[in-house]
């Protein structure tokens, strides 16, 4: 009887001690007792495993039993520890440098090194391994940490150390400047689907935000020909086993070595080109079945990468299954600066607890990325347990001093004391730029124009003074959405009209809008614009061109906009306007010229005021509807955001002005639909985008000119970009009450030819070509062929302009924007 007892309670203790859940923690350090940054910590064939910090401390979290535990890095011979856990336990690990031997290599008589009999043998195999990943569901850890290395005393005449020292830099004003970590689940399910949970996010200094932090976005696949880099660079990088591989890199078999029993082929990459998109560094190849061992690359701005000066990206696999190996650990290193500032950090991905083939009954695939209001809420306790990363001591007090800041900054007296700094009026601040105030606490925001900003010229009102203001305030802190006025008072000092609007803007229900616009204005003929204020007014002023036309509009809007369903939104307006055309009252430019004259305020009569149109009443309704066929989105705790889908965004715009209605003069039904898609990536070839609309008034009994349908011209040399945009069409000549086609592509290149002149790569341009084409009734098949480059913004043309076959305009065009 008391040996069954004893053996009971023995039996009891051992469940619990395996049941519970221990750590093991230690330092993973090389043969010169230096710490191995981010080596890597991981059960011998399991999917449990964790990262090293950059001390190269580890926590690894296990229930109790018998492991075997792998300890590795790139460039380090990995090492396997026996133990048995029934209590917490330190082990520390040293790793010697991995020695890659050369032997038995044959050299063939043109001189090629080995490493491209295995790079041609990796390429082969790469379709193979880029289609047998199963479905799968693992749990990923990320922590990134972002630092300022080097800040000026001073930025644009202002000292930078007091700010420095509010965001918690130290004396030097360097220091972290956004740390954070996340936890999510990842589903995938081939060939290409995702689903992201996150399950707990912290960010240090803002307990309200989440973080930025992706699982799906460190995800790097090498078997893919290219990656892309949006953002960093305007092309796609070469996988050094892409099929075209060989074209753009030379390899170097540094040797070989044993891994767990699988031989190890490290292989140095060698661009042939520095502006070619590659990556430099070694990737490692698993003898027999070709596959990616690890890769060890670096991004730099040899390959003309912007913002960042280097990119160092790691990647080591584990074996989950019998043939499957998968990504446990993905870490980016960089490095950049501009302006004196310099930046770098660092972001790891860990991978593990990998199922292969779960059951996905209840996966929404169509969900890409799902994040709860309570994501943020996990105190420090549950994240001691938690992460598998430990922290330095760096980063530890810095989520203490940013967390502290951050409870300063969000009291009313800090956020007071702020204000009335900022609230005070000054004389400077009235004349340029605007003033201001402000309401931290209250999440109240207000602006009054700078009277400079606010004084224009145009030849139908003289100088004009058009001077505003707005409120916005924050209403729904859950959804993030605000409430909006505001207010305009306009003279003209020689016509001597003064006109005054006001603007309402209310979120209701929660993805409704209501807007109410009422008042009167002087506006421009053409409602998609020709110049803006400030290049209109140089125009006239100092090249005595007016280009602008204008007329007075005394109106009231009401208009609603929602989310519909999927990626649908749509909206429904009524408006009343009385509209009145107005004459020139003004010639005055600062330089005069012999062969040259202001024209008229009519267009069609540009040598003499004859008036365009009646006064005229008119009551509209406008009903628009925009669906992006994405079936894809994310869901916040503010709501269900659609992504952008691969297919073009469809517009229905339908208008109708009906008669009688408050003495509407007129009656027509206009209807137009529309296909756009920018930014189609190319590859190598850059990317594309194009917009085509068709419209017709399919009655169009008593209509005047400014609702005619309008088109976006330019007759000026340098001019702001919009989109859908002529370079030489007239502003307001081929405006029409018919039916019309028009059409816009362009191509940009981003860099494909000037990346090969050292100079030009230096200044980043990147070539276009575009085609602009107009058919209406009266002007049919109008074309515009263009090309230049583009810079930071600016975009140089040349261009040309036909009529039917005929070449009626060319030259150059300088665009700022779009």
């Amino acid at each position: 009887m008391k040996n069954s007892q004893l053996t009971i309670l023995l039996v009891f203790l051992s469940s619990f001690c395996y049941a519970q859940t221990f750590v093991i923690k230690g330092v993973v350090k090389d043969t010169e007792k230096h710490p191995i940054p981010f080596a890597t910590v991981f059960i011998k064939d399991g999917t449990i495993g964790t990262s090293a910090n950059v001390n190269g401390e580890y926590t690894l979290k296990v229930k109790g039993g018998k492991y075997e535990i792998s300890y590795s890095a790139v460039g380090f011979k990995s090492i396997v520890k026996a133990l048995t856990v029934n209590d917490n336990v330190i082990i520390d690990a040293t790793l010697s440098v991995e020695s890659y031997i050369l032997k038995d290599v044959i050299v063939t008589n043109a001189g090629e090194d080995p490493a491209y009999s295995i790079i041609r043998k990796a390429i082969a195999a790469r379709k193979k391994h880029l289609k047998e990943t199963p479905p799968y569901h693992c749990d990923v850890y990320i922590k990134g940490v972002q630092r300022l290395l080097k800040t000026p005393e001073k930025f644009l005449g202002k000292d930078l150390n007091k700010p420095a020292q509010e965001v918690g830099l130290d004396s030097n004003r360097t220091g972290i400047v956004y740390q954070s970590e996340s936890q999510s689940v990842l589903s995938f399910s081939p060939p290409n689907y995702y689903h992201e949970e996150m399950v707990s996010s912290k960010v240090a200094g803002n307990n309200r935000s989440f973080s930025f932090n992706r699982a799906t976005e460190l995800i790097l696949n090498f078997y893919k020909n290219y990656q892309d880099w949006t953002g960093l660079s305007n092309r796609p990088f070469v996988s050094p086993i892409a099929d075209n591989a060989l074209f753009y890199y030379d390899y170097k078999l540094i040797g070989s070595t044993i891994e767990n029993g699988e031989l190890i082929n490290k292989i140095q990459l060698i661009p042939k080109r520095n502006y070619d998109p590659v990556y430099h560094g070694y990737i490692y190849i698993i003898e027999d079945s070709w596959r990616i061992f690890a890769t060890n690359f670096l991004m730099s701005k040899e390959s003309n990468i912007a913002i960042l000066d280097s990119l160092k990206i790691e990647q080591q696999f584990i074996h989950v299954g019998k043939k499957n190996w998968m990504p446990s650990i993905v870490k980016f290193k960089f490095t950049g600066g501009f302006l004196g500032f310099r930046f770098g950090g660092n972001y790891i991905g860990v991978y593990s607890d990998y199922e292969l083939n779960p059951n996905y009954q209840g996966t929404n695939f169509k969900e890409v990325l799902k994040i709860t209001k309570d994501v943020n809420k996990k105190d420090s306790t549950y994240w001691k347990n938690a992460r598998p990363i430990p922290l330095t001591q760096e980063e530890v007090a810095n989520y203490q001093l940013k967390d502290s800041i951050a409870r300063k900054r969000e009291s009313k007296p800090y956020l007071d004391s702020l204000d009335r700094v900022n609230n005070k009026l000054k004389p400077f601040k009235l004349l340029l730029g605007g003033y201001n105030p402000r309401d931290r606490y209250q999440q109240k925001f207000y602006h009054i124009d700078g009277f400079l900003n606010a004084l224009s010229y145009n030849t139908v009102e003289g100088f004009v003074i058009n001077y505003g203001a707005y409120y916005n305030k924050k209403v729904d802190t859950v959804n993030n959405r605000y409430l909006f006025w505001s207010g305009k008072l306009r003279y003209g000092f020689s016509n001597k009209l003064f006109n005054a609007n006001s603007k309402l803007v209310l979120p209701v229900f929660k993805q409704q809008t209501l807007s109410f616009y009422l008042g009167s204005d002087v506006t421009d003929l053409n409602d998609k614009g020709s110049l803006n204020i400030l290049e209109n007014s140089i125009n006239s002023l100092l090249y005595e061109k007016n280009f602008s036309k204008f007329y007075q509009k005394k109106f009231g809007e009401v208009t609603l906009s929602s989310a519909i369903i999927g990626g649908m939104t749509g909206s429904l307006g009524f408006a009343y306007q009385s509209n009145k055309w107005l004459p020139n009252t003004s010639n005055y430019s600062i330089k005069n010229y012999a062969n040259r004259d202001f024209t008229s305020n009519n267009p069609f009569s540009p040598s003499s005021d004859v008036s365009l149109f009646k006064e005229y009443q008119n009551f509209n309704l406008k009903l628009g509807l925009s669906y992006n066929f994405s079936n894809k989105y994310a869901t916040y705790p503010t709501g269900k955001y659609y992504l952008p889908s691969k297919w073009p965004t469809l517009n229905l715009q339908y208008e109708k002005g009906i008669s009688g209605i408050f003495g509407s003069d007129e009656s027509y039904d206009f209807l137009s639909l529309g296909l756009r898609k920018s930014d189609i990536k190319l590859g190598f070839y850059g990317s594309f985008s194009f917009s085509t609309e068709v419209g017709k008034f399919l009655n169009s009994d008593k209509i005047y000119y400014p609702d005619f349908k309008h088109f976006t011209g330019n007759q000026a040399l340098f001019f702001s970009r919009t989109q859908n945009q002529f370079l030489f069409l007239s502003y307001y000549l081929q405006s029409t009450s018919n039916e019309y086609l028009e059409f816009h592509a362009e191509h940009n290149f981003s860099g494909f030819f000037t990346n090969k002149i050292p100079l030009i790569r230096k200044l980043k341009l990147q070539e276009l070509v575009g085609f602009n084409y107009l058919t209406i009734p009266t002007f049919k098949n109008y074309k515009e062929l263009y090309f230049g480059f583009s810079y930071i913004g600016i975009k140089a043309y040349y261009g040309f302009a036909f009529e039917g076959n005929r070449q009626v305009q060319s030259g150059f065009r300088i665009a700022f924007g779009l």
